[in-house]
């Protein structure tokens, strides 16, 4: 009769403490929530957009969420690779984001003023996470970090341009 052999479960050992990998997961948490916060209103616009740009913000606001929505399960993953549960519902996200919510439907340039603000401020929260991750050496959080602020700022760049 052969043997069984159990698989050992070991604390998670990638290079980076677990102080680090927690401080990490905690600012990803952040980006997390405002990515989610973002992906839903910009869901939003895209419903509810009216007036003589329909089309073309109906359509950039589709691209835009799509976007944001891949964005979700990569920070959520990173978290999970870190050792640590993402947050997941609209409570944790509600107390962890740093976007203003918009009530109502406004105006269509108004969306994309909401916007620009939106994009940003998930720039200005991945940007923050950055010095935990250089101190830890997380090389794939500062690259996913990269990533999200090159189409955050890109973003906010070519809505902004809409405003003028």
């Amino acid at each position: 009769m052969a043997k069984s052999i159990k698989s050992p479960i070991a604390a998670i050992d990638i290079g980076i403490q677990v102080k680090d990998r927690e401080k990490i997961a905690q600012g990803l948490s952040k980006l997390l929530a405002d990515t989610y916060t973002l992906y839903l209103q910009t869901h939003n616009f895209h419903w509810n957009v009216e007036g003589p740009m329909f089309n073309t913000l109906h359509l950039m606001f589709m691209d835009q969420y799509t976007e944001l929505w891949t964005a979700l399960d990569l920070i959520a993953e990173r978290i999970r690779s870190l050792g640590f549960p993402a947050p997941g519902t609209y409570k944790e996200f509600a107390k962890l984001a740093s976007i203003e919510q918009v009530e109502g439907v406004p105006e269509a340039l108004a969306m994309v003023g909401f916007l620009v603000k939106g994009h940003e401020a998930v720039a200005r929260t991945a940007r923050a996470v950055f010095p935990a991750a250089d101190k830890a050496s997380d090389e794939s959080t500062a690259d996913l970090l990269t990533q999200r602020l090159q189409i955050h700022e890109k973003t906010s760049w070519m809505l902004r341009s809409l405003l003028k």
